[in-house]
């Protein structure tokens, strides 16, 4: 009888515990496409300065890949650094000089990036407010296949620490700290180009009938209440399933804190105004209806220009060789950096990766909020969201627009 011949799969730290799904070390994925990804960003914000710090990781078993990235932005002057090493080699949450430390698992995370040749530096401890946000299971079926297959949870913080960006200091002191919020997901989410296969070998797929227009995802802290809820539109404010990478209409809850408890929230409603020549809000009212009946409202007001999307490395034309977040750049480690000025949007931005230029606007929002409870206690704070409008949205009047790829709806005119 011939020997199997097969490939040993590393152990990793992760396998000390007993915490396994499948009868295989955790560095093997029962799942062989290359869109099977998992990792999570974090946030911290401050709307006096006009100052924040992005800065994430995600693991491409398929393609042996970790990447990571940092991006600042200072009243809309983005400088962002790319990372990328082989995975296998090393299964610590560290690229070069950035690196997440659990402290407290689901709670609080330090947040680390030494000195390097980008100017970016930091040292935050990012602390959860509440329990996290399960959200409902991601899925959406394409021709018989699953596209997106994706667990995901949302969390608001507050940050403290330090950051420097090109010599400029900004500390996050305990007495006051910055805003934050982070999203944590796994599975297969959806196409991820350069990788997989180009849609021109397929067959055509069948349109859904309802595809997703808008997507408004919202952190926010109020004095001593926080929240998440997020929801989902068709093209006329259609309010259903939608068979896509997000798919359910609405979730959320208010948060009361480690101990208090969530408050599920059951519907909303929203007005929204937006800035001329994108799909940028600056200012607005959402309404929130709670499982009692009752309504919340939060008033929205963003001060400063919207963080653009494109130069973290998740789509094609943010690394300089053409490639993402999840593929191979020649070496490991790699790292690159660079800086481009969104602070007057519209603008135009060319991409290096592939040499497009695209007018772009920033889609990822800092707001200062008001929340009025059901009793008529107003709260005031501050809020994280993110709004995505693919194509036509007629509740505001949007009309259709080109196929941008992976940015479509994402911040591209």
């Amino acid at each position: 009888m011939a020997e199997e011949i097969f490939e040993k799969m590393a152990l990793t730290p992760a396998d000390e515990y007993p915490f396994h799904a499948t009868p295989y070390p955790m560095s093997y994925v029962p799942n062989s496409d290359p869109a099977w990804d998992d990792g999570y960003y974090f946030l911290a914000y401050d709307l006096e300065s006009g100052a924040s710090i992005w800065t994430g990781m995600r693991v491409a078993p398929n393609s042996n890949i970790i990447g990571g990235y940092v991006n600042s932005n200072i009243r809309g002057v983005q400088r962002a650094l790319r990372l990328s090493r082989i995975w296998r080699d090393d299964f610590s949450v560290a690229i070069g000089p950035l690196r997440f430390e659990f402290v407290e698992p689901l709670k609080t995370i330090r947040l680390i990036c030494e000195p390097n040749e980008s100017q970016i530096a930091f040292d935050i401890m990012w602390r959860g407010l509440s329990p996290c946000h399960l959200a409902m299971h991601h899925r959406a079926v394409r021709a018989g296949r699953f596209t997106t297959d994706q667990s995901r949870y949302h969390q608001v913080g507050r940050c403290t620490g330090w950051m420097e960006i090109a010599g400029q200091r900004f500390d996050m002191p305990e007495s006051q700290p910055w805003g934050g919020s982070r999203d944590r997901s796994w599975g297969v989410y959806e196409s991820r180009p350069p990788l997989g296969v180009a849609p021109q070998w397929l067959p055509p797929v069948d349109v859904p009938s309802i595809p997703r227009a808008l997507r408004f995802s919202c952190f926010l802290e109020a004095e001593d209440l926080s929240a998440y809820f997020h929801f989902h539109e068709g093209p006329d404010g259609e309010r259903t399933v939608l068979n896509d990478a997000f798919g359910v209409p609405f979730e959320g809850s208010i948060d009361h804190g480690w101990d208090g408890g969530k408050l599920e929230l059951t519907d909303y409603d929203h007005r929204l105004n937006w800035r001329p020549g994108t799909r940028s809000v600056t200012d607005g009212v959402v309404t929130l209806k709670d499982v009692k009946g009752e309504s919340w409202t939060v008033a929205i007001d963003c001060l400063h220009p919207p963080h653009v999307l494109g130069q973290i490395g998740y789509h094609v034309g943010a690394w300089h060789d053409g490639g993402t977040i999840h593929s191979w750049h020649g070496r490991s480690p790699a790292m690159e950096w660079d800086e481009y000025d969104f602070s007057q949007q519209p603008c135009e931005h060319r991409f290096p990766g592939n040499g497009e230029t695209k007018t772009v606007y920033g889609v990822e929002h800092y707001a200062r909020i008001t929340l009025t409870a059901p009793d008529g206690r107003m709260r005031h704070g501050r809020a994280q969201f993110e709004v995505f409008l693919n194509g036509r949205y007629a509740p505001y009047g949007f009309e259709a627009q080109g196929n941008h790829g992976g940015l479509t709806g994402r911040g591209i005119a």
